[in-house]
């Protein structure tokens, strides 16, 4: 497994925001790190990039997936065209519904 490309699982953890999005949106798996070397039964170290120094860099395999290289998801970003105004405005057409709520002796107009 050594010199292998894998993935990181880095599971949500409720009231714990890692990696920086919570809940729904922070991702499961996060990388394409490199397999160092295997450390006693279960455990691999990683090649972590100097973003993640803080972290340990030595893993179980059950937070381990191995990386398959899939080219067909990688996005060619030489065909993307971008322009510069891509902003919209809106604007009212027209007032379809009125509505007239009371509160005690005030009327409002919504």
């Amino acid at each position: 497994m050594e010199g292998e490309k894998v993935l990181l699982k880095v599971s949500p953890m409720k009231g714990i925001m890692r990696f920086g999005k919570n809940g729904k949106l922070s991702p499961r798996f996060i990388g394409q790190f490199e397999v160092l070397r295997r450390v006693g039964e279960v455990a691999y170290e990683l090649s972590l990039p100097p973003s993640l120094s803080g972290v340990h860099p030595v893993f179980l395999v059950s937070m381990l997936r191995k990386y398959h290289a899939d080219r067909l998801h990688v996005l060619d970003y030489s065909m993307v065209q971008l322009y510069e105004s891509l902003g919209c405005e809106e604007k009212p057409v027209a007032i379809l519904d009125r509505q007239v709520r009371q509160l005690r002796s005030r009327k409002f107009l919504q």
